[in-house]
């Protein structure tokens, strides 16, 4: 398919085509490769192999009238126990269980794939809530990847439309649950995805912006793509990374 470069200032320089945006669009093993790249990274938990053990607590025997459970040394209250009130608990989560989820490589690369093609379907993108009036796919100049200041970044996604975005993003949401005691209060939305062949300032100057990401092309992988197991993210990607794309993915 034939795709616009555009400038700095946001004008067509030139076409150039690609096959990149032409698989098919595959959300299952989209998922299945975030969700596994997600529990690759948990980290071992549970709680100490004594918890709840380190107490006086021993049983009265027989003969008191009571139940025979563990109690306190110097009082009644029962404990060690699981059926006990704040007693230890009967099957903790285990820090030597198997948490990791396995992929295919055939499959993990397909779904990168798919996920980079549906950065250039209008309707997923839309679907996804950005909000931007810009051409799909974007593609500007190499010159991109040389900002260095926020203000010229700013002033390239303004000229590109895709700005709105930007301000959807810094509106934040306060999380359901227990998350809001655990320093986890706010939920902050995922914005533009830049995608450059090499940094050459564009990461220290685009970094501030609320909900953006930049990568280089060689570290693209499907979360990037598709946050939330949901594919169609805002994208923009500079000429050269393109070309370093089709090498590896094609």
């Amino acid at each position: 398919m034939d795709i616009n470069i555009i400038d700095l200032s946001g004008n067509t320089t030139k076409k150039i085509s690609s096959s990149l945006f032409d698989e098919t669009y595959r959300p299952d093993l989209i998922k299945k490769a975030v969700l596994a790249a997600q529990a690759n990274r948990q980290q071992p938990y549970g709680p100490h192999m004594y918890a709840g053990l380190r107490t006086s607590a021993e049983g009265w025997g027989p003969g008191r009238g009571v139940s025979r459970v563990a109690r306190i040394k110097n009082g009644s209250k029962s404990a060690r126990i699981p059926q006990a009130v704040k007693g230890r608990q009967a099957h903790p989560p285990k820090p030597e269980a198997d948490r990791t989820e396995k992929i295919n490589d055939k499959e993990r690369k397909k779904a990168i794939r798919s996920a980079l093609a549906a950065t250039g379907n209008l309707e997923l993108v839309t679907k996804r809530g950005h909000k931007f009036s810009a051409q799909l796919p974007l593609i500007a100049v190499d010159n991109l990847a040389e900002l260095t200041k926020t203000k010229d970044v700013k002033s390239f996604l303004e000229a590109a439309k895709v700005w709105d975005d930007i301000e959807r993003a810094k509106e934040t949401t306060i999380r359901a649950g227990k998350g809001k005691l655990r320093g986890r209060r706010y939920k902050n939305a995922k914005s533009i995805l830049i995608v450059t062949a090499e940094d050459k300032g564009i990461v220290k100057a685009a970094r501030n912006l609320a909900g953006v990401d930049i990568v280089i092309f060689d570290q693209l992988n499907t979360e990037l793509l598709a946050p939330g197991t949901h594919a169609g993210r805002l994208t923009i990607f500079t000429e050269s990374a393109i070309a370093k794309l089709e090498e590896v993915m094609l």
